[in-house]
């Protein structure tokens, strides 16, 4: 590493910290993958509204663009992949597709593309409720390849009435408008519930 900048070398150690967390979690999963079931223990379907800062909606906004596509992409790309972009979020989740159905949680977290030739991004949130149905967490993470009409993120465990909780959320998107909004149906399955 002799030669490289500071900022070079704490990219290097957050790869090989990331990498690590991601085996990790490799790990866990063939440690379970002897165990099947037949059913989830626990089902639900939610709808996740993402309203991106325009500039001018600040009241409104849920979402923000922290980091802007690289050279890479907009150099590259015939269709603007926004490879390198990334976007905080503090997303309503609600129970039903329009944005004034009762709010079950919040989506707190981020994704940034990583698709250099396809549009793709990786999500990374916390589902955080507090509503008279559900108290606590879901934590997903995974690849949303944005151009499939269904795509899988892995439910990785969560708090409350989730301790615990594994599973899977499949996402459609459901609704999008430009730039600046989109809405995702989201069903979820989990097959590892607990009470506590």
């Amino acid at each position: 590493m002799q030669g490289l900048a500071p900022s070079s070398k704490l990219m290097n150690l957050a790869t090989a910290t990331m990498l690590l967390f991601l085996l990790g979690l490799q790990a866990a999963g063939v440690a379970h993958a002897g165990r099947q079931r037949s059913a989830p223990c626990k089902e639900m379907t939610v709808y996740f509204h993402d309203i991106r800062y325009d500039g001018t909606n600040t009241a409104n906004a849920t979402s923000a663009v922290t980091a802007q596509p690289t050279l890479l992409s907009r150099s590259a790309s015939v269709n603007d992949t926004y490879f390198g972009e990334v976007v905080v979020f503090d997303d309503p989740v609600t129970a039903g597709p329009s944005l004034a159905s009762e709010e079950v949680a919040r989506a707190q977290g981020f994704f940034f593309y990583d698709g250099k030739v396809v549009p793709n991004a990786w999500f990374a949130f916390t589902l955080v409720f507090n509503s008279t149905a559900h108290r606590g967490t879901l934590n997903l993470m995974g690849a949303d390849p944005v151009l499939e009409k269904t795509r899988d993120l892995s439910v990785v465990g969560g708090t409350g009435d989730f301790f615990m909780a594994r599973g899977v959320a499949t996402l459609r998107t459901d609704n999008i408008q430009g730039l600046y909004y989109f809405r995702l149906q989201m069903d979820i399955k989990l097959y590892d519930c607990y009470d506590v």
